[in-house]
């Protein structure tokens, strides 16, 4: 089973349903016991960078993503998800992330584009991984966001994009993954991704 974590976040429903129709059997919860057993973990996120951390705090569930991410199962953040990996967020009045992989999430600021970014972009696959088997550079992929992440370690980027400049949209770190794109609304190509998400989770 794939965990997705519950904790208040908006686009739990579309990621379990992209999953069951790939045939994976995922399940949203908000209960550590169920998020320990998971054979991988989901973190998903719409909204603001320390709503979400309060959310998770509110609900006692970040030492449980954290045991989670650090256990060796595949674990996947998804947009808002994947900001929350880093260890500060600048959003709002700022705060600390989980952590997990060193660096901040800092303002979009594109020369003459609109924030957010909101729509296709391609990716610029920068080195190899699992999520982009059977995919081609240059693949287009959904965003929505008007935050970042900037990595203090390079080698954890696994793809960006375009916008105004460099815009990191994909990490990869051992057992821990993160997108900055939404997979689930992404079509065929953002299937793929899940779906090889899931082959690592079997």
């Amino acid at each position: 089973m794939i965990a997705i974590v519950d904790y208040g976040a908006g686009n739990l429903h579309s990621v379990s349903k992209a999953l069951a129709a790939l045939g994976l059997e995922a399940r949203v919860t908000g209960d550590p016991g169920e998020i320990e057993a998971a054979r991988a973990v989901v973190l998903p996120g719409v909204g603001a960078f320390g709503d979400c951390m309060g959310g998770l705090r509110e609900r006692g569930l970040v030492e449980t993503v954290r045991r989670a991410a650090g256990s060796g199962r595949p674990f996947l953040g998804i947009c808002l998800g994947m900001q929350l990996l880093f260890e500060w967020g600048e959003e709002g009045d700022g705060g600390p992330g989980l952590g997990l992989l060193p660096g901040r999430v800092v303002r979009l600021e594109p020369e003459g584009l609109k924030i957010p970014q909101m729509g296709w972009n391609s990716l610029q696959l920068t080195r190899p991984s699992p999520l982009w088997e059977e995919m081609t550079p240059g693949t287009y992929v959904y965003f929505v966001h008007s935050y970042h992440a900037r990595p203090a370690d390079p080698s954890v980027v696994a793809a960006t994009v375009d916008y105004g400049g460099e815009v990191v949209a994909a990490v990869e770190r051992g057992n821990l993954f993160g997108v900055q794109f939404h997979p689930e609304k992404s079509g065929r190509a953002g299937l793929r991704i899940l779906a090889n998400f899931g082959r690592r989770a079997a």
